[in-house]
């Protein structure tokens, strides 16, 4: 399959990275289905975006037109069956093996055998997911960056099974999104999570030692890294759940001690502390 044979994008998870994928699929004149378990999902997704586009429009990036058209593109679906009507699915879901797994196996039954199968995961082995369809030669790794309308980035990942043709039309399809394509192996964590999730960790073990406080660690990295955000605001921005879920696929798939998550991170996850999206991490946030 070309990249102009991709007509329709099925996005499954309407959170912050699936929305924004589907955001940008719309922008770039693709039919988008925006997926996720239920109809108050989709729609904060949905809206999500529109409010986003709004933005842009009010800033003089687009026009009212052009956020017309692209929200039009935008179909809201709570069943994973509405693949049918596509040649490409990007999961987004959570960061979680089995919920993944079962996912790629619905699908597998519903969409057309031309249909390929990306996944947006930030560690979970693309080869693992493959596994559970019967077009491995077809699913593939499209590891976009938060946020993503504003990150060039994306990761290419081939799993064991891929073939060259399925990662021409992806890697095609990444620069028509208005990405930077670059390829990757099949490795915990890729190129990205394997570097940032260790140094991220490190400022967390800064701060469970009273090495600093989260504002001096941070500016640290702001003023002597030229780092554009902290790691401690970062992790928050990522969600510490993802961050220690990707530490554990990390410490699992290398089996070294050096990525060992922080008790501090467990501790916090344990505690709901998970960031932005909770209110609260290693900074306090207002309600959206």
């Amino acid at each position: 399959m070309a990249q102009n044979d991709i007509k329709a994008i099925m996005v499954v998870g309407a959170g912050q990275m699936g929305g924004g994928i589907a955001q940008v699929a719309a922008v770039a004149g693709y039919k988008v289905f925006l997926n996720d378990i239920n109809t108050e999902a989709v729609k904060r997704g949905y809206d999500r975006i529109a409010a986003n586009l709004a933005r842009n429009v009010a800033k003089g990036r687009s026009t009212e037109d052009e956020t017309t058209a692209a929200l039009a593109r935008i179909m809201q679906s709570v069943s994973l069956d509405d693949a049918k009507a596509c040649d490409l699915v990007i999961e987004a879901a959570t960061e979680n093996v089995s919920l993944k797994s079962e996912i790629f196996r619905t699908l597998d039954a519903t969409a057309p055998a031309h249909a390929i199968f990306a996944t947006n995961t930030s560690s979970v082995p693309i080869t693992e997911l493959a596994a559970c369809t019967g077009r491995a030669d077809k699913v593939i790794g499209m590891h976009f960056m938060n946020p993503v309308p504003v990150m060039k980035l994306v990761e290419i990942i081939r799993g064991l099974e891929t073939d060259d043709a399925t990662f021409k039309t992806i890697e095609e399809l990444g620069s028509k999104l208005g990405k930077t394509p670059v390829e990757v192996k099949d490795s915990p964590g890729f190129v990205s999570n394997r570097i940032l999730l260790p140094m991220i960790n490190e400022a967390i073990y800064c701060l469970y030692e009273n090495v600093g406080a989260p504002e001096a660690i941070d500016t640290v990295m702001k003023l002597g890294m030229n780092h554009p955000m902290g790691p401690l605001a970062l992790a928050d921005l990522i969600g510490l759940d993802t961050c220690l879920s990707i530490m554990e696929v990390l410490y699992e798939g290398f089996e070294d001690s050096k990525y060992r998550a922080c008790p501090l991170l467990r501790q916090y996850v344990q505690a709901g502390r998970l960031g932005v999206k909770s209110g609260r991490g290693f900074y306090t946030y207002a309600a959206a």
